[in-house]
């Protein structure tokens, strides 16, 4: 069964904003490292944000200010808003859920024009 669904992903130029949400199961959701992944083409997926069960953070230091991860544990479900958008944000952002299991969520696709 699916595990992990991410949705939001859109297109916006750059200086602008996007709400990414994943949704899981909810099992994982409460005892599972949540993140955000992304893939630009052509290069490696990269660590983007974590949020631990108690809320606990972490942010690449090359979204540090621009975006939030954030947790409705109501939902089962984390958030990434993404403010200031540049060109180079653009990827298929993933999300990731580890701890019983490891799971990975379809992808959604994120456009950043200049």
């Amino acid at each position: 069964q699916v595990q992990v669904v991410e949705s939001g992903g859109g297109s916006v130029q750059a200086g602008g904003s996007l709400r990414l949400s994943c949704a899981a199961s909810s099992t994982i959701f409460k005892a599972n490292l949540m993140s955000w992944y992304r893939q630009a083409p052509g290069k490696q997926r990269e660590f983007v944000a974590q949020i631990t069960s108690r809320g606990m953070t972490d942010y690449a230091d090359s979204v540090k200010g621009r975006f939030t991860i954030s947790r409705d544990n109501g939902k089962n479900t984390i958030y990434l808003q993404m403010n200031s958008l540049k060109p180079e944000d653009t990827a298929v952002y993933y999300c990731n859920s580890r701890g019983i299991g490891m799971y990975w969520g379809q992808g959604t696709q994120v456009t950043v024009s200049s």
